[in-house]
């Protein structure tokens, strides 16, 4: 029997979509590329037109339903890529770059614990184990995982003790999730630029934003987020 199967659809032989389901799920996507977080239920629904929230999250349900997302509850950007459909993604977007090797793929990440104060993110004391990963669940070439510590960032679907899969930057974009170090600490914020400066915005209510002072505080940027692994998965 021929397939008839479209070999342009964006997740091979995967569920099939509505071309609504299909803008909603590219949509996610994007913003997981652009900021390192998903968006939320009103950003969905203002990027699309429709007239309330409560659309945006019938058709994240019915992704749901189909395998190919998930939703965390209690969290405004609590929505997940599923790892094949990751996969799926971004292998369909570079099929005409792949290797014929399953094994060129994949990438090794060393994974960060605790930083200590003033030596670099990746020196050696810092790298507790290191992973294999497959290349094709990230859409930008991560260079280490960093294991998050606590729930400042809860509501961009960034839980503690997930594996934050960091590319190394020292630039980044206002709402870009990075990695930062102040002084001699480590954290994962949103980055934001102001009239007043730099500030680091936690995706938690509980938790302040930090106001950057050059003046009294060592500033630099150590990566973006790119992606992110549940620490079940590993």
């Amino acid at each position: 029997m021929t397939d008839t199967r479209s070999n342009d659809s964006p997740i091979d032989d995967g569920p099939k979509l509505t071309a609504r389901q299909q803008q909603i799920l590219d949509l996610v996507q994007s913003a997981i590329e652009r900021t390192g977080a998903p968006p939320t239920r009103a950003e969905i629904a203002a990027a699309l037109g429709f007239k309330s929230n409560n659309a945006a999250e019938e058709h994240l349900q019915a992704l749901a339903r189909k395998g190919v997302l998930e939703l965390v509850g209690g969290t405004s950007r609590g929505i997940r890529l599923r790892a094949d459909t990751l996969r799926s993604l971004n292998q369909a977007r570079h099929k005409q770059f792949m290797l014929p090797l399953p094994s060129l793929h994949q990438l090794t990440l060393p994974l960060v614990g605790r930083v200590a104060a003033g030596s670099p993110i990746l020196a050696q004391e810092h790298i507790d184990q290191t992973y294999v990963v497959e290349a094709s669940l990230f859409a930008r070439t991560p260079d280490y995982l960093l294991r998050v510590r606590g729930m400042s960032m809860r509501d961009a679907g960034i839980m503690d003790g997930d594996l934050l899969a960091v590319q190394k930057a020292s630039e980044a974009r206002s709402g870009q999730i990075v990695v930062a170090r102040l002084g001699d600490e480590v954290t994962v914020k949103r980055l934001h630029r102001g009239r007043h400066g730099i500030e680091l915005l936690a995706e938690n209510p509980d938790f302040a934003t930090i106001v950057v002072d050059p003046a009294e505080t060592q500033f630099a940027l150590e990566g973006i987020a790119v992606g992110l692994i549940r620490n079940h998965l590993m």
